[in-house]
Parts: C-alpha cells; sequence; structure tokens
C-alpha cells in the first residue's frame, strides 16, 4: 500500500519514512503542503499522514483543499498542538484521525491500518484469504497450505496487494503504483523477478500456480488454488 508523508522536518520525516516502508509500505515525501492536491489527484494514494505545521500552506488548509476536491483519501494529522481546539480544527477539516506529537510510532501504525480498513470498499480485513493462502494484515504473516512461509517486506506488499484484488486482474500499473512509490520505474523487470520467488515459495507446481499471468493483462490470483505443500525454493 501506498502513503503520502507530509512532514517539514527532515530528520523526523526520515525517519517515519524509513519505519513505515519496514513495515511494508510505499512511501512518498512531500515537504511542504502546496503539492499535496496535485499529487493526490495524480498518484492513487492508500493513506495520507499530514503535518499541520508545515510552511507555505499548513495541514489543515491541505486538508480542506483535498476534500474540496472530492478526495475521500483516509487522512492522518500530526500536530504539536494538543488543545481541543486545535483537534476541532483538524478534524472538521476533513481529517479522519489526528495524533498529537510526541507520539509512539507502535500506535501511529495502528491508527494507520485502522484509517485504511474503515477507507476500503470492501474495508480490509485483518486476515484475508485466497485459496490456500491466509494473510494477516496486522503481523504480515502469511500462511500456504497451513504452513509458515518467509517473504521479504517487498514480496509480502505485492502478495498482498494481490490477495486483496483476487479474481481481478491486476495490471502491472496498479501493482507499481500501490507497492512502490514514485520514484519506481515501471518499465523494470523487478515485479516479474517478484512474482518469480512467490511462485517458488508457493506453488506446488509451476503449470498450476496460485499467480496466474494474463498476457498483455497483468497478474491474478484465484480463490481456488490446488492443493498439496508449498514448493520450497
Amino acid at each position: 500500500m501506498r502513503i503520502l508523508l507530509v512532514e517539514d522536518e527532515p530528520h523526523a520525516a526520515r525517519m517515519l519514512a524509513k519505519g513505515l516502508r519496514e513495515q511494508t509500505y510505499a512511501v512518498d515525501v512531500a515537504a511542504d503542503g502546496r503539492k499535496v492536491v496535485e499529487l493526490v489527484s495524480t498518484s492513487d494514494y492508500d493513506a495520507v499522514i499530514l503535518d499541520v505545521m508545515l510552511p507555505f500552506v499548513d495541514g489543515v488548509e491541505v486538508c480542506r483543499q483535498l476534500r474540496a476536491t472530492g478526495s475521500h483519501v483516509p487522512v492522518l494529522m500530526l500536530t504539536a498542538r494538543d488543545s481541543v481546539e486545535a483537534r476541532i480544527d483538524g478534524l472538521d477539516s476533513g481529517a479522519d484521525d489526528y495524533l498529537t506529537k510526541p507520539f509512539d510510532v507502535g500506535e501511529l501504525y495502528a491508527r494507520l491500518r485502522a484509517l485504511m480498513r474503515r477507507g476500503m470498499r470492501p474495508p480490509l480485513p485483518v486476515r484475508m484469504t485466497a485459496g490456500p493462502l491466509e494473510i494477516d494484515t496486522r503481523s504480515h504473516t502469511v500462511l500456504c497450505r497451513g504452513q509458515s512461509i518467509s517473504l521479504t517486506r517487498r514480496e509480502y506488499a505485492l502478495l498482498e496487494y494481490l490477495v486483496r484484488r483476487a479474481d481481478e486482474v491486476v495490471s502491472r500499473a496498479d501493482i507499481s503504483e500501490h507497492v512502490w512509490d514514485g520514484s519506481f520505474d515501471a518499465m523494470s523487470n523487478v515485479i516479474d523477478v517478484l512474482i518469480q520467488r512467490l511462485r517458488r515459495k508457493l506453488d506446488l507446481q509451476p503449470q498450476t500456480s496460485i499467480i496466474q499471468t494474463r498476457r498483455g493483462e497483468g497478474y491474478l490470483v484465484t480463490s481456488r488454488a490446488p492443493d498439496g505443500p508449498p514448493r520450497r525454493p
């Protein structure tokens, strides 16, 4: 899933982005509020983490502008202002949740997960299944035919997105939009390489792969898949 982090303090932005990427999110970072509306209108973000104290345009006004354009992207607002009036201003501007600095990063991740579950149609469940796959979206663990599968962060993010879209053909453009940040080169073969790695870890036989390729269209994870133990690399 792809997050837009709007934070003007460089150290805080680096640390937050690093932690979010370790949680398997793709993260784009903006240092001020002037381009947020444009970024949200041109990229399909799953959530925005928005600092209130920004140069040029503050986070409250940015949120108002987002909602004025009709955007429903979930917004988690961050601020050092802890007064009731400040929280009311943030929520009334269109923010979905409000977190006061300093905060525990574990709480930030939990609030972000809750926001995205509520913001999705249908909501993202804590547990997802597709054929022999079981995914826990909170702990980022994967079972295939009852056996635990060890995945890298990027492998997990790609598999979770495909399972979330189970029984749909997912294009490479959709994958690059949601699993990588704006610096990703969609013309590279990284997606193909990761698909091959996932197949080696999940499939019993290559001809009955859980992740199917639709030439010229993309990839498909079906709800039905062959039984048997996963094939080891």
